[in-house]
């Protein structure tokens, strides 16, 4: 049985008889709900189904890493520890600073331990010799991957810092980030995805069923919750720029996960550029619902983004953060705080 939605098509299994239902040590095996942690191809071959390899562990439903991802990520990570190493962080840099946190705006292709670590010289060299001063206790509010961009925020006190890590894990904190895509163009403008997220058998990052949450994955870890809001602004260079707003969620234009995605990997390609907001703040959350959604990140080759499009190849993902919007953790006081953009996203508006 299939239907669709918003442009999306998704397959429901038919209902078992006592026929499809296969005892295994007193263990029920249910071909619709994939509890196995066998590959995709030993799952769809009851045939391969033993006492062995039957788990009682959830399936992921996204797409295990590309082969391709293996030496390419190895290749970015060797670049980026390079460029890493000979990175120099200025005040110029900085987007906001007072006497409790600074807001920086990271590079691509930098690893935020560098960035961190270079805002703490800038700051060191700032002080008058002089002046016999505390030593400075500085924290990373907040992490982005290596290739993503955008707002740091680095608080100048244990106080402080814990009250951001308080915000950052209640969901208190509001954030945008933009990215550029390549896809099938949606057919929605605003939508909103709700699904699992978790640590597959072979360690890396999938999104599972949103009904499989709090259960748990082999390595001892459990099912988390993820939510993602998307807005497209543009394809093919065409949209309007739009300024971050507050998400108004229509439940009718919420896919909550619950079975593979069906991708049409034969149609036209195109550039998407959207926003996303998470609501929650796993790893990689924004890479592995926008590879759900078909609109894989320029560049990610770890989730099935072209690395090479248009005769051009592409050193990392293309993803940045673009906003960060919070009371600040003394005065109380409304802070809204944006990153210019990237090139790569100017140029998406500007074909």
């Amino acid at each position: 049985m299939k239907s669709t939605c918003l442009g999306r098509t998704f397959f429901f299994p038919i209902p078992l008889n006592l026929t499809t239902i296969v005892p295994v040590r007193k263990t029920l095996i249910k071909y619709n709900c994939c509890y196995s942690t066998m590959s995709d191809s030993d799952h769809s071959d009851p045939s391969k189904l033993t006492s062995q390899n039957v788990q009682n562990y959830p399936m992921p439903l996204s797409p295990p890493l590309a082969l391709i991802s293996k030496d390419l990520e190895l290749s970015r990570a060797m670049s980026a520890s390079s460029k890493s190493s000979l990175h120099s962080t200025s005040r110029r840099d900085f987007i906001y600073e007072d006497e409790w946190l600074i807001a920086v705006n990271k590079p691509q292709g930098v690893y935020c331990e560098s960035v961190f670590e270079s805002v703490r010289k800038v700051l060191s060299e700032s002080i008058d010799p002089g002046i016999e001063a505390s030593p400075l206790e500085l924290h990373l509010a907040n992490r982005l991957d290596r290739d993503t961009s955008g707002l740091m925020l680095i608080t100048k006190s244990h106080k402080v810092a814990a009250k951001l890590v308080k915000a950052f894990t209640t969901h208190t904190v509001t954030k945008t980030y933009i990215a550029l895509c390549i896809g099938s163009v949606p057919k929605w403008e605003k939508i909103t995805i709700r699904s699992g997220h978790g640590r597959s058998k072979f360690g890396a990052w999938r999104v599972y069923a949103a009904s499989d949450v709090g259960r748990k994955l082999p390595g001892g870890s459990v099912v988390r919750d993820m939510e993602t809001s998307f807005e497209l602004l543009s394809v093919n260079g065409q949209g309007i720029i739009k300024e971050p707003s507050i998400f108004e969620q229509d439940e009718s234009k919420v896919i909550i996960v619950e079975e593979r995605a069906v991708i049409n990997t034969e149609g036209k390609k195109d550039e998407i550029l959207v926003r996303a907001s998470p609501k929650s703040g796993r790893s990689h959350q924004i890479r592995l619902h926008c590879q759900y959604l078909g609109i894989s990140i320029r560049g990610d080759v770890k989730y099935e983004g072209l690395h090479e499009w248009r005769g051009r190849t592409y050193d990392g993902h293309e993803l940045h953060a673009e906003s960060l919007s919070f009371e600040h953790p003394i005065t109380g006081h409304p802070l809204v705080f944006k990153a210019p953009l990237p090139s790569w996203a100017t140029e998406a508006w500007h074909q």
